[in-house]
């Protein structure tokens, strides 16, 4: 797994990277996989339908058109991309507090803006080259935030399995809804409900490979039609058309006020992109000892949602369930998923009728299990084990995303995580270096200090010196330096974590350098990579600390310091 590799330096889209080289041995696999992958997966994108608001067909239609553009422009070969239940909650939330009925034209036509905005932000991305912005987005606060969208989705879906009306916006007003009116329970409904989550957990049980949602799906379909239960109060999905979509720019008034008004939400839904779709890529990658482009893959997930806009659908991602589907599946390549393009194809032009069947009770119980699939209590005891500061950050996210909205809960989300960064690299583990018996060197806490000669103390700096954690340095100097016995003769900055020094650090060494030799105290570098040391000569550092201050190494400044009257002054 690398970064870009340098022919794709340019602006240029490569083409097949998630194809070629092509094995032809590994074909059938590829297809047989697809075939898998779709079985699982059609099911599935229609219930997602009903976390994003959109009509069913719109779930099909994220797999035809955008699932081939990014196998056709992807750098990933294995990242399976379509509709996803992280994002489609942020798209939902948002136009339902826009007062648009959900599975209205108006509706679609509104998310379809959305993923041209999401199109355009990873373009942008990919021209300014901000894959690397993906490593920001913490795995706690990605926990946080998957488990509070799971418990959000589960107990908004409660009240279509029992056949009761959603009634307000907000999954936590519908479940309380659910609670005052529970008496209105359809039997129907219900036993449906009990029977479809039956087959797919017990599908489960048994072997992952089983497609028990399609099995389930099916049999409730023959079911809905041989005891016509719409007669008995079920509600079914009615006519689907069929055919392809038709490819226009969704019907919308555009104007800057529209704009203004979904990008905070594209935005929202880049950021959980970027970091869930590039991890994807990188594990997968990884896995198999391949190469791919981070920015490569901005392009084909950029060109993904323009065609999910122009085909009449939502925004899509890459899923990391998925793309471990056909991994286990022995899928090693984006043939799986032209595969499973070209049968939703199929789906479309021959097979609508039969889903007019469908109780909608089936989605419903789909998309729940969906919910408590992300709810990672597992993950979490496991942050709360080994990082408990970690873990109230994970909780967090997961309570705003309940309790306030999913939009608010992923900005909360990425603001956390760059928190916490700063917080970790602002006050940076430092230690004092000592010599061991062997002749090694140890590493001590800053707070109980040794001297490795008599007058000599090294301290190691653990982090680029930057505005924030200026202050640490020089305070953690100052200590070592008043609590020394005896009293140092030379102080020597190991640099070998410093990779930079901004402007407020060099006035900050300026300072340290004035107060040691005030003392009488020679400041000496070690190990300074040659990037620093042109900044240090930038600052005019260099001349006033002397140019043979700095050494290669830390034996070499104990050599210098040996060899110099002020060991035997400290010794004596």
């Amino acid at each position: 797994m690398t970064k870009d590799k340098p022919e794709e330096r340019g602006l240029r889209v490569p083409v097949f990277q998630g194809i070629l080289p092509f094995n032809r041995s590994q074909v059938p696999l590829d297809i047989i996989a697809g075939i898998a992958l779709a079985a699982v997966s059609i099911p599935q994108v229609m219930a997602y339908t009903k976390l994003a608001g959109t009509p069913v067909i719109t779930g099909l239609y994220t797999i035809l058109i955008p699932m081939t553009l990014f196998a056709l422009f992807g750098s990933s070969r294995h990242l399976v991309v379509g509709a996803d239940s992280s994002t489609a909650p942020i798209l939902a939330a948002v136009l339902a507090n826009m007062a648009v009925s959900s599975e209205s034209a108006e509706w679609t036509a509104l998310a379809g803006v959305i993923a041209l905005l999401v199109a355009g932000l990873l373009i942008l991305a990919r021209i300014i080259r901000l894959a690397f912005l993906s490593d920001f987005l913490s795995r706690t606060v990605l926990v946080g935030f998957l488990t509070g969208i799971g418990v959000q989705v589960s107990l908004g879906e409660i009240a279509g399995m029992l056949g009761i009306p959603g009634g307000r916006h907000g999954a936590m007003q519908r479940f309380i809804s659910v609670l005052h009116q529970i008496e209105r329970t359809s039997f129907y409904d219900l036993a449906v409900c009990v029977a479809v989550l039956s087959i797919i957990i017990a599908s489960r049980k048994l072997s992952k490979k089983i497609p028990g949602a399609l099995i389930a799906v099916v049999g409730s379909m023959i079911a809905s039609w041989a005891l016509n239960l719409e007669a008995h109060g079920v509600q079914v999905l009615g006519a689907i058309p069929s055919g392809l979509p038709k490819i226009a720019l969704p019907c919308v008034h555009w104007d800057w006020q529209l704009i203004r008004g979904l990008l905070p939400t594209a935005f929202a839904i880049f950021v959980v992109i970027l970091a869930q779709s590039a991890a994807t890529s990188r594990a997968f990658a990884a896995r198999h000892n391949e190469r791919f482009s981070e920015n490569g893959d901005l392009v084909g997930l950029s060109l993904a949602n323009i065609g999910a806009a122009l085909s009449g659908t939502f925004v899509v991602n890459g899923s990391p369930t998925q793309t471990e589907m056909v991994d286990g599946a022995g899928g090693r390549s984006q043939i799986s998923q032209i595969t499973m393009s070209l049968i939703v194809l199929l789906v479309l032009l021959f097979l609508t009728g039969p889903l007019a069947y469908m109780p909608r009770t089936v989605l419903s119980a789909v998309v729940f299990l969906v919910g408590l699939d992300l709810i990672d209590l597992k993950e979490m005891r496991r942050i709360w084990a080994q990082r408990p500061s970690e873990f109230w950050v994970a909780l967090t996210t997961a309570i705003v995303v309940i309790f306030v909205g999913v939009e608010e809960g992923i900005l909360l989300a990425a603001v956390m995580s760059l928190m916490e960064h700063v917080r970790r690299s602002y006050r940076s583990k430092n230690v004092v270096l000592a010599l061991d018996s062997a002749g090694g060197w140890r590493m001590l806490p800053v707070s109980s200090p040794e001297q490795i000669r008599p007058g000599l103390l090294t301290y190691r700096f653990a982090h680029t010196i930057y505005y924030a954690n200026a202050q640490q340095l020089s305070e953690q100097v100052i200590d070592l330096v008043q609590g020394a016995q005896p009293p140092l003769s030379w102080f020597c900055l190991d640099a070998s974590a410093v990779a930079d020094v901004d402007y407020t650090a060099a006035a900050t060494l300026r300072e340290i350098h004035g107060i040691l030799k005030g003392k009488g105290i020679r400041l000496v570098l070690a190990e300074v990579v040659d990037l620093v040391k042109d900044e240090l000569d930038r600052y005019e550092l260099t001349d006033l600390i002397g140019k043979d201050a700095f050494y290669k190494s830390v034996s070499d400044v104990v050599s210098a310091y040996d060899r110099t009257p002020a060991r035997s002054e400290a010794e004596n």
